[in-house]
């Protein structure tokens, strides 16, 4: 009965931290846009989420691509940043003098966005969980 709760909800959870994680970037963006030669950074939340889970576009299951680690103190990547593969840098719109890339428009609006991805995810969880519990409860 767990692993199929666990099953049913590794996609919203796995969902939900790849949107927190993009929060997180987008709101680095925003703090930094005073910063000289900073580089604007997103996420493929479409890339990211197919990588996580494992599935290429066709709905194939593959296995993920681990990393070697060449001594025993390494630290793997999947343990730091499980997105990493995802992350790029934001198309440069209006050069800046001083090298940064951070349009405030495209931020708040990609912030603003996510925002609302993030919580409608929260209330599709919650309402799914509700109907779980009333399963249960038979009713």
């Amino acid at each position: 009965m767990k692993a199929l709760l666990d099953d049913s909800l590794k996609f919203y959870q796995t969902a939900l931290n790849l949107q927190a994680q993009r929060q997180e970037m987008l709101a680095s963006n925003i703090a930094n846009a005073d910063t000289p030669n900073y580089k604007a950074r997103d996420i493929d939340f479409k890339g990211a989420l197919q990588g996580v889970l494992g599935r290429t576009d066709l709905g194939l299951r593959r296995a993920p691509l681990a990393l070697v680690q060449t001594g025993r103190d390494h630290i793997g990547s999947a343990e730091i940043l499980p997105f990493a593969a995802h992350i790029g840098f934001r198309r440069e719109m209006q050069s800046s003098v001083d090298g940064n890339t951070v349009n405030m428009d495209v931020e708040r609006a990609a912030f603003a966005e996510n925002s609302i991805h993030y919580e409608a995810s929260v209330t599709f969880i919650n309402s799914l969980l509700q109907g779980m519990q009333r399963a249960i409860a038979g009713q």
